[in-house]
C-alpha cells in the first residue's frame, strides 16, 4: 500500500475511526488497531470494539492498493506531530514508513488477517435532519447512565411518538425526554434502544453536517454523515416505563430566568463540595440557592422569581440541575415541584419539546 495525504485531513480520519478503538484490547489485540483499505484514490479507516465501529472514507492520492491494520494510538500521535503537509504512508511486508517533511518513521503493522470481519449495515435507509437531530442528542444523551451493571439505563431510547420521534433516557436520577415532531424514522409502535456512548459519536460527526441517513436493522443501527459511517449494536431489552415518573399535575410552579439561574447556581455551587445537594427555597419573596458544606463554608444568593404555591425548598444535585439548564432552550424556566421528595419537572416557556425530570436530594 502507498498513498499521500495532506497531515490535518488524515489526522481527522484516524481520530473519528479511532474513538471507536478498543482500549482494552484483551483476547483480540488486532481491535487496538485502525483498519485501512486503499482502493485507487479512496482510503477506508475502520475503529471498532464489536460494539460500535466507527468508518472513515477519504480522498486521496493513491498509488498501490492494499489493506492494512496500524496501531491507533502510535499512528495518530506521529501523524499529528508531522509539520504541516503532505504525508505518505507506505508499507513493505510488516512494517509502514510515515513520512512528513524530513521526518520518517518506521512502525510495526498487525496481521490485517487477524482482523474480524464486520457485519454490513442492514435495514431501510432513511434520511432527516441534522441540526434538530444533534440538538435533540445534546440534550437527552448526558442523563443516560454510564454504569455498565445497568446496560439498559446507559442506552437512549428512539421511539415513535405521534408523526415524530421521542428521545428519553435515565439514569435513575433524572429523566430527559426530547420530542422531534415530524421527524417519522420509525414505524408506528416501534422503538429502539442505541447505546448512548454510540450517539455521543454521531453528535459530534453532525456538527457540520447538513443532513445524516440512518439505517435500522432487527439488532444494529448505523448513522451515515459526510463520509462517516458509525455501526452500533443495539441494545436488548425492556427500557423501564418512564411514561409513569412524570407527574400529570404539579401544585408548586417557579418561574425564573434561565440564564440568571444558571449563573447563581454555578457561584453557590462553589461551596458544594463533597457531593453536598444546592438547596432551592422557593416563596412568594422569590427563590433563595443555598449550599453548606461542614468544616468548609456556606454560599447565599437570591433571585427574583414568580412562585405559585406552597412554600417549599428543595435540594438538588448541582450538577445535574445545571446539565438540566444548559440544555433546556428559552430565557425563562419554569421549575414544578409537589414536595422535597417528589421529582422536580424543568421545562421551558418557549417549547413543550423538551422536558428534564430531576429527583431531589433527602437533606436533614
Amino acid at each position: 500500500m502507498r498513498f499521500r495525504c495532506e497531515r490535518d485531513v488524515l489526522v481527522d480520519g484516524l481520530s473519528t475511526a479511532g474513538r471507536a478503538v478498543s482500549s482494552r484490547g484483551g483476547a483480540q489485540p488486532v481491535l487496538a488497531g485502525i483498519r485501512m483499505i486503499l482502493q485507487g484514490d479512496r482510503l477506508e479507516l475502520t475503529g471498532s470494539d464489536l460494539e460500535l465501529t466507527i468508518s472513515v472514507e477519504l480522498t486521496v492520492a493513491g498509488d498501490t492498493d492494499g489493506e492494512i491494520v496500524i496501531p491507533s494510538r502510535l499512528a495518530l500521535d506521529i501523524v499529528k506531530a508531522l509539520e504541516p503537509g503532505a504525508v505518505t504512508i507506505d508499507t513493505e511486508g510488516e512494517e509502514a514508513r510515515i513520512t512528513g517533511g524530513r521526518s520518517q518513521f518506521s512502525l510495526h503493522l498487525i496481521p490485517a488477517e487477524e482482523y474480524p470481519p464486520l457485519v454490513a449495515p442492514t435495514g431501510e435507509s432513511l434520511t432527516i435532519g441534522a441540526a434538530e437531530f444533534a440538538e435533540g442528542l445534546r440534550q437527552v444523551v448526558p442523563a443516560a447512565s454510564t454504569d455498565d451493571s445497568r446496560p439498559i439505563l446507559t442506552g437512549v431510547l428512539l421511539a415513535r411518538e405521534g408523526t415524530g420521534l421521542r428521545l428519553v433516557s435515565t439514569d435513575s436520577y433524572r429523566l430527559a425526554v426530547r420530542d422531534l415532531p415530524g421527524t417519522s424514522v420509525l414505524a408506528e409502535g416501534q422503538k429502539v434502544l442505541v447505546p448512548s456512548r454510540a450517539l455521543t459519536e454521531v453528535a459530534r460527526a453532525l456538527q457540520s453536517a447538513s443532513e445524516l441517513t440512518l439505517l435500522l436493522g432487527e439488532r444494529d443501527a448505523s448513522f451515515l454523515i459526510d463520509g462517516v459511517r458509525l455501526s452500533t449494536r443495539l441494545i436488548e431489552g425492556e427500557f423501564p416505563n418512564y411514561r409513569g415518573l412524570i407527574p400529570q399535575s404539579q401544585p408548586n410552579r417557579l418561574t425564573v430566568g434561565r440564564t440568571a439561574l444558571i449563573d447563581a447556581l454555578r457561584r453557590v455551587k462553589l461551596m458544594a463540595r463533597e457531593a453536598t445537594p444546592v438547596r432551592l427555597t422557593m416563596s412568594a419573596d422569590g427563590l433563595e440557592l443555598v449550599a453548606i458544606t461542614q468544616d468548609v463554608g456556606q454560599a447565599h444568593e437570591q433571585l427574583d422569581a414568580q412562585y405559585e404555591g406552597t412554600d417549599l425548598t428543595v435540594a438538588f444535585n448541582p450538577d445535574y440541575l445545571m446539565n438540566g439548564l444548559d440544555v433546556t432552550p428559552g430565557d425563562e424556566v419554569s421549575i414544578e415541584t409537589v414536595d422535597t421528595l417528589k421529582p422536580a419537572l424543568l421545562r421551558s416557556l418557549e417549547t413543550t419539546d423538551f422536558l428534564y425530570l430531576l429527583m431531589p436530594v433527602r437533606v436533614s
